[in-house]
């Protein structure tokens, strides 16, 4: 059984995520809604990077979630892994810690600039490279998914609470899945036809994607990272393989290998899968991996 960090109780610090989360959601739907206005978008984008673009939103999350966290648990032993601040940081990021908080605080920064909704927080709290507790926040949903390692649950802003609704499905042509829409990866575009699945949705956020897996609206994503490209990371992943995991799914690599945080670079390349059943998941990633060999689509 892991045990958290001396002095940290596992009631008292969701109490104090919950409350951290809500306050990051307003921040969020503050900087969206100025977002609708083209003057408010030239001035809440922080760079010119199309592929990799900045907000406000970004930098105002990141620190009040890192603030608040440093203020409420002084002295406990675990660092803060943050997007913005190895963005930023000329030192990298160098623990020498179990506990390591992982937090994305706008992830689908694309789509919070498009204002299509898909987007989320996560924050995750990691021991030994594995992810334990998380919590993903899609504030233009009202949701808050929260896990505690051992169940996930859903929170509205008042307190409401639902659980995981997650189908069970073995065929992945009886599956729908969701995907990308803000990366053009043609390869995986010929794998989905391959596969042939019910149905395809898109959406941003890979926090969207997970949680719309638990509450049953689609069965599977998959994640497939170009050879020399760049790769999702340690905060795109591990608040939303937390809250799958402990809903009953999974999230793995190819060969049904869970994924293993804090290495080189923070990446997280290859293909990843992730499905709504932990039971089937690894004969899903056997009959994607033959797809896969039988018709040459990625280098394995």
């Amino acid at each position: 059984m892991i045990k958290l960090p001396s002095g940290v109780d596992i009631n008292n610090l969701i109490d104090d995520i919950r409350i951290f989360s809500w306050q990051a959601a307003d921040i969020l739907l503050y900087y969206s809604k100025l977002l609708e206005d083209s003057d408010g978008k030239r001035n809440i984008l922080k760079n010119n990077n199309v592929n990799d673009p900045v907000t406000v939103a970004d930098l105002k999350v990141n620190e009040l979630i890192i603030k608040r966290i440093n203020e409420k648990y002084k002295n406990i032993n675990w660092d803060i892994l943050s997007e913005e601040n190895v963005k930023i940081s000329s030192k990298g990021f160098d623990s020498k810690t179990d506990w390591i908080w992982v937090l994305d605080p706008l992830d689908g920064t694309k789509d919070f600039i498009q204002g299509t909704g898909n987007y989320a927080m996560h924050l995750a709290l990691n021991f030994k490279q594995k992810t334990y507790i998380g919590f993903v926040l899609i504030p233009n949903k009202n949701q808050l998914w929260i896990t505690d390692g051992k169940k996930t649950w859903c929170e509205k802003r008042d307190g409401t609470r639902y659980k995981p609704n997650l189908l069970k499905k073995n065929n992945l042509q009886e599956m729908t899945l969701v995907t990308s829409k803000n990366h053009g990866n043609e390869i995986l575009k010929n794998l989905i036809q391959k596969i042939n699945f019910r149905k395809v949705e898109i959406m941003g956020s890979i926090g969207c994607k997970i949680a719309s897996i638990i509450r049953g609206d689609s069965d599977i994503y998959i994640c497939l990272s170009l050879p020399g490209k760049s790769s999702p990371k340690d905060w795109d992943f591990a608040a939303p393989e937390s809250i799958l995991k402990a809903a009953g799914g999974a999230v793995t690599n190819l060969d049904n290998q869970e994924l293993t945080y804090g290495q080189t670079s923070f990446q997280q390349s290859g293909v990843i899968v992730a499905t709504s059943n932990k039971d089937t998941h690894g004969s899903i990633c056997l009959q994607i991996k033959k797809i896969i060999e039988d018709n040459a689509i990625y280098p394995l």
